[in-house]
């Protein structure tokens, strides 16, 4: 049994090419060059070695889309989890990311929006199911698929990266460790590398 999963930000969005945020509740699609992003890294995902037997993917469109070309690629089933939605942004969306990043690093919920501690634990207990559940998901080493705000979640609360961000179609490896869960460092995350560029004690780019 594999003891880790992978992990893929979605392609560009308009909102993405444009600054701004765009939260769970905003379901928009990629753009041309997010498409093509998504086939690029794709490609150079299966050409990677890694072992992937299934892509998991959120519900929105943008992460949707982007999963079945990972999937296709692959040739591995392809399921949908909700857990794997963006963090809703309610008034916050389609501002600039700049203006919010203090908003967010004072933990504010956005207004008509979901609060940090709420979306923390819903993308931690899916998690959690996947590497503890009954359904055995862990031991295919899946590939999930999702947007930045769940990307940060992962890096700061399992593998203690704060301040960690994913560009657009950047994948990442997390392998759980053999310390106790429960709080950040219990998983390690490591950039996607070809056997041939891996190199000792890489980490996630700051």
């Amino acid at each position: 049994m594999t003891n880790g999963f992978h992990f893929v930000r979605h392609g560009e969005t308009d909102d993405n090419r444009r600054g701004v945020r765009c939260g769970g509740d905003r379901d928009i699609p990629l753009t041309e060059r997010g498409i093509e992003q998504a086939r690029h890294a794709a490609e150079r995902f299966r050409r990677s070695g890694q072992t992937c037997g299934l892509v998991i993917a959120g519900p929105l469109d943008r992460t949707a889309v982007t999963g079945a070309v990972f999937a296709e690629t692959l040739g591995v089933p392809l399921l949908r989890r909700d857990w794997l939605r963006e963090r809703s942004l309610g008034a916050w969306n389609g501002l600039p990311i700049e203006l919010t990043r203090p908003w967010f690093a004072a933990g504010e919920t956005p207004p008509g929006g979901e609060s940090e501690g709420a979306f923390a634990a819903r993308v931690l207990d899916g998690v959690d199911e996947l590497a503890n559940g009954p359904t055995g998901l862990l031991k295919h080493r899946p590939l999930l698929v999702g947007s930045k705000g769940v990307a940060r979640i992962l890096l700061h609360r399992l593998a203690g990266r704060p301040g960690v961000e994913l560009g657009n179609c950047e994948v990442v490896d997390f392998t759980r460790l053999s310390a106790p869960p429960g709080g950040p460092g219990w998983w390690r995350c490591d950039p996607l590398v070809s056997p041939l560029e891996a190199k000792a004690g890489a980490c996630c780019p700051a």
